[in-house]
C-alpha cells in the first residue's frame, strides 16, 4: 500500500509511534496517567505527514490515542490493584458518572473549543503541579473525599474533559485523592482504574463520531487509525509493567516531582499553542 511517503520518512514515523507508545506505557504504570498527552501531539504530526486532511486531524488523533490507552491502561490497573493500592470504593462511586462524562464528550467531539479545553488544562495542571512541587502537605481541601452528589459531579468532568483531550483522567484523580490527603501511590494506582473506563466508551464514541467521515486514511475505523494503533499497542503495553514497579520502588517525593514535571511540561505545551 502506498502511502505517499518517502521510506526514509516513513521509518522516522515509525520510530516516532514506537517510541511514543514505550513513553505511554511507562507513563500509564509510573503517574497512572493515559498517555494522551504525549500520542495526541506525535499522531496529530504524523497523519499530517500522511497528508489527512486538517478537518479531521485532531479527531483521529484522539481516538487513536483513545483506543491505545484501553490495554495500556488495563496493564496498568491490573499491575496496581495485584499490589492492593486501588481504593475500589472510590472507583466504583464515580465509575457511571465518568461514562456518562464520556458519553457526553463523544457526542461534543466534533464541537469543542479546543482553546477553552486546553486553557483548562493549563490552569489545573499549573495548580496540581504547584502544589506537588513544594510538597506543601498542607495544602488540603480536608481528610476525607466528599461523598455523593460531588463524587458524581466531579466523575462527570472527569469523563468529559478526558474524552475531548484523549486523556485517561488520571491527573484529575490524582489530583482530588492529594488534596484530600490520599498518600502519592495510592492516588496514582487508583487513577488507574479510570483509565479502561474513559478509553473503551471513548474509543467506541470516536468510532461512531466518524463513520462517515470522509478523508480518512487506509485501515481506519471512524476516528480510529486502527494501523496506528497496532504499531503503538505492543510497546506501550510492555513498558506498563516497568512503569508500575518504578511508582512503587521510589520516595513520595520523587513521584510527586515526577508527576508535577510531566503536568508543566504538557501544560506548557498547551500553552504555547494557545499563543501561537
Amino acid at each position: 500500500m502506498d502511502l505517499g511517503v518517502p521510506p526514509g520518512e516513513l521509518a522516522a514515523l515509525l520510530g516516532a509511534l514506537l517510541a511514543a507508545g514505550f513513553a505511554t506505557g511507562l507513563l500509564a504504570g509510573l503517574l497512572g496517567i493515559g498517555g494522551g498527552g504525549i500520542l495526541v501531539p506525535v499522531l496529530y504530526d504524523v497523519f499530517g505527514a500522511l497528508g489527512v486532511a486538517d478537518a479531521i486531524r485532531m479527531h483521529l488523533a484522539v481516538g487513536t490515542s483513545l483506543a491505545v490507552i484501553v490495554p495500556t491502561s488495563l496493564r496498568s490497573f491490573a499491575g496496581h490493584r495485584a499490589r492492593g493500592a486501588v481504593d475500589m470504593g472510590l472507583v466504583m462511586s464515580m465509575a457511571l458518572p465518568v461514562v456518562a462524562g464520556v458519553a457526553l464528550g463523544a457526542v461534543l467531539a466534533r464541537y469543542a473549543n479546543e482553546a477553552v479545553l486546553k486553557g483548562i488544562w493549563v490552569v489545573a495542571a499549573t495548580i496540581v503541579a504547584l502544589k506537588l512541587f513544594l510538597g506543601r502537605q498542607d495544602w488540603q481541601l480536608g481528610d476525607a473525599i466528599p461523598g455523593q452528589p460531588f463524587r458524581a459531579l466531579y466523575g462527570g468532568f472527569v469523563g468529559l474533559v478526558s474524552t475531548l483531550m484523549s486523556i485517561g483522567g488520571g491527573v484529575f484523580i490524582t489530583a482530588l485523592m492529594t488534596f484530600y490527603g490520599h498518600p502519592m501511590q495510592r492516588a496514582v494506582a487508583t487513577s488507574s482504574a479510570f483509565g479502561p473506563i474513559i478509553a473503551i466508551p471513548g474509543a467506541l464514541g470516536f468510532i461512531w463520531a466518524g463513520l462517515d467521515a470522509a478523508g480518512r486514511p487506509p485501515g481506519s475505523l471512524g476516528y480510529v487509525s486502527l494501523l496506528g494503533a497496532l504499531v503503538i499497542i505492543p510497546t506501550s503495553v510492555l513498558a506498563a509493567p516497568l512503569g508500575v514497579r518504578i511508582a512503587h520502588g521510589i520516595s513520595r517525593r520523587k513521584l510527586e516531582v515526577a508527576f508535577a514535571t510531566f503536568l508543566m511540561l504538557v501544560g506548557a505545551r498547551f500553552l504555547f499553542s494557545l499563543i501561537e
